[in-house]
């Protein structure tokens, strides 16, 4: 039976998958500098925590939301696909900054207003809060149990220093390289109504991995595993049976 490991994402933590971990079972860890995780917290101390909790968990699908997935993706680049059965990312992009051959950046991410809100994460942490939590649903009722006020408190608990640090690797990123080397059952997942990467992202992905299959969940935004839950947990569900 394989084990589900969930990777939350930035300025989430472990707990907002505890709506999905009844009917899945698995793990969903904080990632350094989230919840109660402290210590050195980056991009590779993520990857770091992930490849620890795969030792020892035997056949592990992994569930990367957002900067959870490129946790999964650099973890491959690293270390390939030992240890993992199946691979699930949802709403994420290798490659979250436009350049002239990647157009499946950040939702309205020109250079001049990426500028504006690297200095708004790093100068104006509650200002900065307030825009990820809304743009976090596709509504502005955001989520079966799970509130926009809920997502806001979750957000501002973090260390701002912190996430300012992690906003900055992640728009450095590029692991477009990893992805035809997949060599796994992957399911990409995104949402239909998301405003935080456009649908071209995930079929981009589904196209370049080589085992790769497309989920659309209809009603969701950024974050389907919260806005559909039960949808989310039939389709994983379903994955794992396959493989």
């Amino acid at each position: 039976m394989t084990v589900p490991i969930f990777l939350h994402g930035w300025t989430m933590r472990g707990s907002v998958f505890d709506p999905v971990l009844a009917e899945l079972g698995g793990v969903a860890p904080d990632l350094p500098g989230h919840g109660d995780r402290r210590g050195t917290a980056n991009i590779q101390a993520c990857t770091d925590l992930l490849r620890d909790t795969l030792c020892g968990t035997g056949p592990t699908v992994i569930v990367g939301w957002s900067m959870g997935a490129a946790i999964a993706w650099n973890y491959i680049a690293q270390n390939g696909t030992a240890g993992i059965t199946g691979l699930i990312t949802l709403d994420m992009s290798p490659k979250p900054v436009n350049t002239p051959d990647w157009p499946h950046e950040l939702i309205g991410q020109t250079p001049e207003r990426q500028s504006a809100t690297t200095r708004e994460i790093h100068d104006n942490w509650p200002q900065a809060a307030e825009k990820i939590a809304t743009t976090m649903f596709a509504t502005k009722s955001a989520a079966p149990g799970f509130s926009r006020d809920q997502a806001l408190t979750q957000i501002l608990s973090n260390d701002p220093e912190v996430m300012a640090g992690y906003w900055d690797e992640l728009m450095a990123l590029d692991l477009r390289d990893v992805i035809d080397n997949i060599d796994v059952p992957y399911l990409v997942g995104y949402g239909g109504q998301s405003r935080v990467y456009p649908a071209s992202t995930a079929a981009w992905l589904a196209q370049t991995a080589p085992h790769a299959q497309l989920q659309c969940f209809a009603q969701s935004g950024h974050s389907p595993h919260l806005e559909e839950p039960e949808t989310f947990v039939s389709v994983v569900k379903e994955f794992s049976a396959a493989l």
